[in-house]
């Protein structure tokens, strides 16, 4: 059986809404990372969060992802087929 991770939090004023902080041990029991789309619903008692799919992708991590040999080179791989200037 696992632990349950919990903490005591405030709600505190977020621009227009309410917010509450996920701290890092939080975060890391549930698996949740910067960017992972997370679906938020009201339940009796309170509120449920759970992950709704892959977090998207930053560019470096999308630039680190690139790859020249899969990814580059010509669009067209065929020769001349009209009037192209070179």
């Amino acid at each position: 059986m696992t632990t349950a991770v919990t903490v005591d939090q405030t709600i505190q004023a977020w621009g227009n809404g309410l917010g509450v902080r996920i701290t890092a041990p939080i975060a890391k029991a549930a698996h949740f990372a910067r960017g992972l789309p997370v679906k938020v619903e009201v339940v009796d008692g309170g509120i449920f969060i759970r992950v709704a799919g892959k977090p998207r992708l930053t560019l470096a991590q999308k630039l680190r992802a690139f790859d020249p040999a899969v990814h580059a080179g010509e669009v067209m791989a065929t020769g001349r087929v009209g009037a192209e200037v070179f």
